[in-house]
């Protein structure tokens, strides 16, 4: 091929890629390079443009004892809610893979919550939550408990709502697991068979390994819904009591449009952007190394 026409095959292909690049630029980068300039700027006043603060806002974010409780709340969060979740979708998609009578309607079951709009989930469970009358405190009631506030006490507000976080997504997660099982070659379990490989085994030396890129994506997928979660929180307990359940996104919704502190707002998103971002690489460089690609 002439040199002029690779120029030409190079030009249409950056062509073609030019739309989606504007887009992602549009949509993603750009508010992104916006909220990095709002937050080293100081507020408006009169009408005026705030000018350049430097690292100010981030000073003053770490400094506020709000910021600091939703930052250490997201991260026990996290800690919690994502290996759960992970280990619970794992066990799901092992227990359905198989064939039984009522498979189908299993799968349906552990699927359902994910396919329950945010706002209809915190309504069934704050019915499941509500002291004396809701399903939790009859059950500890059968056990001799005393009735519990679930999410009127700060000791079970944050408990509680990783409880919905992971009944919510746990099911979500199983069908990238579920789908990764079946597509393992049905010759390995036979070879495994006739060498007399137990099921721990072939488990632990051949799924797990081959469902490395599933659990990779999955546990990425969980770190960042951990870090990005406020509708429950809007709707069941507003980050309370004394801030017990206040997660970084919300704390970011109550800067920017309760308070109108657009630029400690900006400062906040940053922040969770960046934490975000070396969570995810923590995670490749971890996990990445023992994934197989096949």
């Amino acid at each position: 091929m002439s040199e002029t026409g690779e120029e030409r095959n190079v030009l249409g292909g950056w062509l073609l890629v030019l739309p989606a690049a504007l887009f992602i630029f549009a949509f993603t980068n750009g508010p992104l390079l916006a909220t990095l300039a709002s937050s080293l700027a100081a507020a408006p006043i009169a009408g005026h443009g705030g000018g350049f603060v430097g690292l100010q806002n981030y000073s003053d974010l770490f400094d506020d004892p709000s910021f600091l409780t939703s930052l250490l709340n997201n991260l026990l969060y996290a800690l919690i809610t994502v290996p759960v979740s992970v280990v619970l979708a794992l066990a799901m998609a092992l227990g359905v893979n198989r064939a039984f009578p009522g498979r189908a309607t299993l799968r349906l079951f552990f699927f359902l919550p994910t396919m329950l709009p945010m706002i209809a989930v915190g309504a069934i469970w704050l019915f499941f939550f509500t002291p004396q009358y809701g399903l939790l405190d009859r059950a500890t009631s059968l056990i001799g408990s005393g009735d519990i506030n679930w999410l009127g006490d700060p000791d079970t507000a944050l408990a509680a709502m990783m409880m919905v976080a992971i009944w919510k997504q746990a099911g979500f997660f199983m069908i990238f697991y579920l789908a990764a099982l079946q597509n393992i070659p049905p010759v390995l379990h036979e070879a495994a068979a006739l060498e007399g490989a137990s099921r721990a085994y072939f488990f632990r030396r051949v799924t797990l390994p081959l469902l490395g890129p599933t659990t990779l994506f999955v546990m990425v997928t969980a770190v960042i819904n951990a870090f990005c979660v406020v509708d429950h929180v809007i709707e069941m307990t507003q980050g309370g009591p004394d801030n017990a359940s206040s997660l970084l996104l919300y704390y970011v919704y109550n800067a920017g449009f309760r308070d109108w502190d657009i630029n400690s707002a900006a400062a906040a998103t940053i922040v969770l952007v960046v934490l975000l971002s070396a969570l995810a690489a923590l995670l490749f460089a971890v996990f990445g190394r023992r994934v197989h690609y096949r």
